[in-house]
């Protein structure tokens, strides 16, 4: 059950659209929060709220901040979305966020993403790897970021998605299911392509859930499973389906070194054939072990395992201005993990139709 205390603000830590980072007065403590502005409004120093504890309580992957539910101070607050459709549906913050079809009445029968590749990217700090491998061989593509609900919902919370945007790598975002507040908003996974293809005029999509994965340790008590979903939804809607690898040689648990249970699981036993799963070409052992993996797996004999190469991605984070790290652990202690959606994005940029 959730957990809710209540405090005042003491300072505005940070701002950007949706997002606002505050501290709080929590009893004898100072401690921090975030604000989702499209749910609750913003609030000031000062402001009297109720704030849900319970992830912090719990000990989890939040970064530490609590999530402010309500500003006690207003009585009441309206902000109108676009369109009819909810999404955080029959909840007290749930949010007509409107769909991609009401302002794109285009969208309402179509049914082809005419060869659109579709790389889906297992966690969400491997996003602007895919990103800057498909921009290391072609420049101009237009790219979406379809943003899933297999993690946290609001596209606000992630700072990579802002930097990306910032530096005009991403060229729109769709938000899916109940993950919300993207350019496009869609229902479905079939939807969110269609919205990328058609709506936002894209060549290639690159799907990851938010910040948050979540997981039991099972075989399949993951969000991470959702990947088979999205690929095979790409192949029924006539695009190209990329999987990029979730890999670690600095992972503590052995089911996360070499190519982690989440994608040997998945890939192995869900969703259909012909996957186009990439192998960076890492060389060495690292290499050696990847392929090992996914031919103990019997990935190799249901999917199309093809190689690619990426560019050195620590350097063209720096270049970028990016700050990325996965797991408490900065980019430079796994690079392997990003090499792997660099060369997935690398791969389907080759895959991308041009008009002739």
């Amino acid at each position: 059950m959730p957990t809710f205390k209540t405090g005042r603000v003491a300072s505005i830590l940070e701002e950007r659209q949706g997002l606002q980072r505050v501290s709080v007065h929590l009893g004898a403590n100072i401690e921090n929060a975030f604000v989702l502005t499209q749910l609750t409004g913003e609030v000031s120093v000062g402001s009297n709220v109720v704030v849900n504890t319970t992830a912090v309580d719990l000990g989890l992957g939040t970064g530490g901040w609590h999530v402010v539910h309500w500003n006690l101070d207003r009585e009441e607050w309206s902000n109108l979305g676009p369109g009819h459709i909810m999404k955080l549906r029959y909840t007290s913050l749930q949010v007509d966020a409107g769909s991609a079809e009401e302002s794109h009445p285009e969208l309402i029968n179509a049914s082809d993403i005419d060869g659109m590749p579709v790389v889906y990217v297992p966690l969400h700090s491997q996003l602007p790897a895919a990103i800057l491998g498909i921009k290391s061989v072609n420049p101009e593509a237009r790219i979406a970021y379809v943003m899933t609900d297999g993690a946290a919902l609001p596209i606000a919370f992630s700072d990579l998605v802002a930097s990306l945007r910032d530096k005009n790598l991403i060229d729109t975002t769709i938000t899916s299911g109940h993950s919300f507040g993207g350019d496009l908003e869609a229902v479905s996974p079939p939807a969110a392509l269609l919205a990328a293809k058609i709506a936002g005029e894209c060549d290639v999509a690159v799907v990851a859930m938010g910040p948050g994965i979540v997981g039991t340790g099972s075989r399949f008590g993951h969000t991470g499973v959702e990947g088979v979903t999205w690929l095979d939804t790409a192949r029924s809607l006539g695009g190209v389906p990329v999987a990029a690898l979730r890999v670690s040689f600095a992972d503590d648990r052995v089911r996360h070194q070499g190519v982690s249970h989440h994608t040997l699981n998945s890939l192995s036993t869900l969703g259909g054939d012909g996957v186009h799963v990439v192998v960076p070409t890492v060389g060495g052992e690292e290499e050696s072990k990847i392929r090992a993996d996914l031919h103990a797996s019997g990935i190799d004999q249901r999917h199309h395992v093809v190689n690619s190469s990426a560019p050195d991605i620590l350097a063209a984070f720096e270049a970028n201005g990016l700050v990325v790290g996965s797991m408490g652990r900065p980019a430079s202690a796994d690079p392997i993990l990003f090499q792997a959606a660099a060369a997935a994005g690398a791969y389907a940029a080759t895959m991308i139709r041009t008009e002739s």
